[in-house]
């Protein structure tokens, strides 16, 4: 009685696995909507940080947060493998098909395909601007000679009605911070902007107007840059594959330190005229090194070390600044970025 209460606990806990004849057959694991090889890695191997080789050996899962409902996993003590499968309806339906689907096909498929993986933001990351930016204006003073300034506070502005600037025009506020040298040949890669609010202008002159701050993250001063206004919202960043092999660098991190982890905003040296778009994933390694002092002969190239993953967010035309989505070790500026890995 013992014996058949265990083998019926062991089906109701283990539906989606089904078990081969034989010890040295593998399970096998029919991934389900939601599955990502993070999750799998840390429910089968007990490690989380296995995925990556999942990832690598698996030259059909491009995206380790894009895998498929019905692709089937082979489970074994120390390893997971996907059953090599032939392209199927829900594949078509993530990439170009090679022939029209019906219109059946395509609503089966969009009903079986994972749910698309998203990425929340607040506005407030901030970018960085190359050394010949300019602002639309800039915050002139802060009435009653203050030299702070927050929500509801009535300060001045440069901007007038010689740039078409009329009462009721809002523009976001930035602070210029550091300058940013590229971590490997420091090149000046311009410096960053830091989003601190919006304000609106309520009196226009020629060549000056008064403005209300109607919204601040950080403190507004004096000499605060003016920029047309962007809504700083909260938004959904969706992923997007990158038409182009991209390899570049991370240069600096939004908080200004050089130690980065999941959840940091960073910027890195790919922008537009590189081919970088928002939405692109790229994966953070870093060349392995090794003691030539215990080594006898040529080394060959060692196999690259990933770090984690991140994606882009805003876009300039040499820069970009990127989210940190994924990190499996410290991550630090000069990493560097690929669309693919090896």
């Amino acid at each position: 009685m013992k014996i058949r209460l265990l083998l019926l606990l062991a089906l109701l806990i283990t539906p989606s696995i089904a078990l081969a004849v034989g010890q040295d057959e593998p399970a096998i694991y029919v991934i389900k909507q939601g599955d990502t090889l993070w999750g799998l890695s840390e429910r089968f191997i007990k490690d989380p940080k296995y995925w990556p080789n999942m990832w690598s050996k698996n030259s059909q899962v491009t995206n380790p947060h894009f895998i498929y409902p019905g692709q089937k996993l082979r489970i074994f003590p120390d390893r997971l493998e996907f059953v090599p499968i032939e392209q199927t309806t829900e594949q078509r339906a993530a990439v170009p098909a090679q022939k029209p689907a019906s219109a059946t096909e395509v609503a089966v498929a969009i009903q079986e395909v994972a749910a698309e993986k998203t990425y929340t933001l607040y506005g407030t990351e901030g970018f960085l601007a190359d050394k010949g930016f300019r602002p639309y204006g800039f915050v002139v003073g802060v009435q009653h000679d203050r030299i702070v300034a927050g929500v509801d506070d009535i300060v001045y502005t440069d901007i007038g009605s010689d740039q078409n600037a009329g009462g009721g025009d809002k523009f976001s506020v930035y602070r210029k911070d550091v300058s940013v040298n590229h971590p490997l040949n420091n090149e000046d890669m311009g410096f960053k902007m830091i989003p601190l609010g919006t304000l609106q202008l309520t009196d226009v002159e020629r060549k000056s107007s008064r403005a209300i701050i109607t919204k601040s993250h950080l403190e507004i001063s004096p000499g605060a840059y003016l920029l047309p206004y962007k809504e700083n919202r909260r938004r959904e960043i969706a992923l997007k594959s990158s038409t182009s092999d991209l390899k570049g660098y991370i240069i600096e991190s939004y908080k200004g330190v050089n130690t980065i982890a999941a959840g940091d905003v960073v910027y890195i040296d790919l922008g537009t005229g590189q081919g970088a778009a928002v939405g692109n994933m790229l994966y953070i390694v870093r060349d392995v090194t090794i003691d030539q002092r215990y080594v006898e002969g040529r080394i060959d190239k060692l196999p690259q070390e990933l770090l984690g993953a991140l994606v882009i967010i805003e876009t300039g035309k040499k820069t970009s600044t990127a989210l940190v989505v994924k990190s499996i070790d410290t991550i630090y500026k000069g990493d560097r970025i690929v669309s693919q890995t090896k």
